[in-house]
């Protein structure tokens, strides 16, 4: 029971009626409105998970959950199925750990519209592909799998140019890759902290709070880009020259790629095109000499300040204590 005499009784509530708070209702209830009701916790809630699809995707992969080995699977999905994939996920934890399988150990294709939550906190050795389109939080808590998301085959419309996913995708991601051919909604990859993502566009607060990972942008974005972005780092393709007023600056600044990430960039827009035909993708790689400067790099200021303390020390031959020092030193400014 809940012991409320030392706060009724305590100096600081004097003058307050907390009556109305700690008011026991009746169990009929003065106006009837609880007939029936217990007032303590007697029932348990059913979430319907034994009509969830990932009991199907379940049955699909149960070679892979026991074995390990490698399965393939297709199956159509609705938008009332919610958090496809968590289900199977957890499994492949429950039995794995969270080193989960080897990558591609279980590939599923579905087909149709997504409810949200699609591929939520996926773990390595799961890629589920998505031809279709769906709706938020995508990938949120994404935990080392791997999602692709594209328009069916036969698709008439231009991809770049459509929304195929929602809001809030890849939502606190922790590793794993997304790979999405289309635009999507505000919020992409707010607080990732480790996943690839690439995409073709996106709206408004783009990377706000990302700590870790790396993102692809091959397209264009809403404004606010990387407000408290303070780790990882994205690449925009700036057709137009217009993002630099569209990011926040109180957190990044923006630079010029240098030959590492232009190798980096490069490889993860190949993979893209392999991974989800874009036509996007492949005019960038076509004309890569030219359209590899139209990328611009979003840093945050104190990761690239550590990074540049990190290379000075080892230029130096600071050992790891040493470094740790020199890197504390700069973060406090």
């Amino acid at each position: 029971t809940l012991d409320v005499e030392r706060a009724v009784d305590h100096w600081k509530a004097a003058g307050l009626d907390l009556a109305p708070i700690l008011h026991q209702a009746s169990a009929h209830g003065e106006f009837g409105q609880f007939e029936g009701q217990d007032l303590r916790n007697t029932k348990t809630q059913d979430h319907g998970l034994d009509k969830a699809l990932d009991n199907e995707l379940i049955e699909i992969a149960a070679a892979a959950l026991e074995k390990g080995e490698p399965v393939r699977g297709q199956v159509e999905v609705r938008n009332v199925n919610r958090t496809v994939g968590t289900m199977l996920g957890h499994e492949v934890t429950k039995r794995y750990r969270g080193e989960g399988l080897p990558e591609g150990t279980i590939d599923l294709t579905l087909t149709g519209s997504a409810g949200q939550s699609f591929g939520a906190f996926l773990p390595p050795g799961v890629t589920l592909r998505l031809e279709g389109d769906a709706n938020d939080y995508v990938g949120k808590g994404l935990s080392g799998g791997r999602l692709v998301i594209r328009p069916p085959e036969g698709s008439t419309f231009v991809a770049e140019e459509q929304v195929i996913a929602g809001n809030v995708i890849g939502y606190g991601a922790t590793s794993g890759e997304l790979f999405i051919r289309g635009r999507v909604g505000e919020r992409f990859c707010v607080r990732n902290s480790g996943a690839l993502a690439v995409v073709e566009g996106i709206g408004d607060h783009g990377c706000e709070y990302m700590t870790g990972g790396r993102v692809v942008v091959l397209g264009s974005t809403g404004r606010n880009f990387g407000a408290g972005m303070s780790g990882g780092i994205a690449y925009v393709y700036d057709a137009d020259g217009s993002f630099d007023r569209r990011v926040n600056t109180g957190m990044v600044q923006i630079e010029p790629l240098d030959a590492v990430d232009t190798e980096f960039v490069r490889e993860t827009v190949a993979r893209h095109v392999e991974l989800t035909d874009s036509d996007a993708g492949r005019r960038v790689l076509a004309s890569w000499t030219i359209e590899s400067g139209r990328f611009r790099k979003v840093m945050p200021t104190d990761y690239r300040r550590v990074l540049d303390v990190m290379e000075e020390a080892g230029r130096d031959g600071l050992d790891e204590h040493a470094t740790l020092e020199r890197v504390m030193e700069a973060s406090r400014g």
